[in-house]
């Protein structure tokens, strides 16, 4: 129930919880691929995982990037995709539609891009293991294009279970964790946030990169999952 001799690819994979993935995949002895917009984002990861990783540069926007970094990457075990750009949190009535398209299509038609490009190369027993967030099951004010997100990621899992079978594809839907996506919020406010937050959820504290990333080393592992959503929220869609 390890991961021992697997290949990982991790898309978005150098900081969060894409980077919490591939390192808790390199500790059960996969190898891992992660990639990245930013090449000093991959020259930074590989030099904290372990010899033996590799790592690229991807917009997972472009189409033929993404054909090409599949065919260069080759056959590996499991695909999991965790790229996204800072939440996108505006009242319908602000919301610039040209950033909430970029946002949609980093995370939703990117998800859907690497899939059909990377399934194909994912030897038998493998999986796909997608991100969502609970903003689809407890939409707050401001979050319309985020709920919106979240609730296509969860019908795209399932069609893609259904679809893609025997391959397994499954979600991930974490609560409020302590990542990169919240720096565009002040440092006082985001801290704030995080205080208020950890006040408020049964564990008492926001998640760490580490607590989530479990999930998506449970589904790679979980051969009898799929077309699942795996919440991580701190209890957070409780109260």
């Amino acid at each position: 129930m390890d991961l021992q001799g697997q290949r990982v690819v991790v898309i978005g994979g150098t900081s969060g919880i894409g980077f919490a993935v591939a390192e808790g995949a390199a500790r059960q002895g996969a190898r891992v691929v992660v990639a990245s917009r930013r090449q000093e984002n991959v020259d930074a990861a590989l030099k904290v995982l372990p010899e033996g990783s590799e790592g690229g540069v991807l917009d997972a926007g472009d189409e033929e990037a993404v054909r090409g970094f599949f065919a260069g990457v080759g056959a590996f075990d499991h695909l999991v995709y965790t790229a996204g750009d800072s939440l996108l949190l505006e009242t319908v009535a602000a919301t610039d539609l040209a950033a909430a398209r970029s946002f949609l299509d980093t995370r939703l038609w990117g998800a859907y891009t690497a899939v059909k490009h990377g399934a194909g190369s994912i030897r038998p027993g493998g999986s796909v293991v997608l991100t969502t967030g609970t903003a689809g099951r407890r939409p707050l004010p401001g979050s319309s294009v985020a709920s919106a997100l979240c609730g296509a990621m969860e019908s795209l899992t399932r069609a893609l279970a259904v679809e893609l079978a025997p391959l397994r594809v499954n979600v991930v839907s974490p609560g409020i964790v302590r990542t990169e996506l919240w720096r565009e919020l002040p440092e006082a406010e985001r801290e704030g946030l995080f205080r208020a937050s950890a006040g408020s959820l049964p564990v008492g504290r926001v998640g760490e990169p580490a607590d989530v990333a479990e999930a998506y080393l449970y589904l790679m592992r979980g051969g009898y999952s799929t077309g699942s959503v795996v919440v991580v929220d701190g209890g957070g869609t409780l109260v």
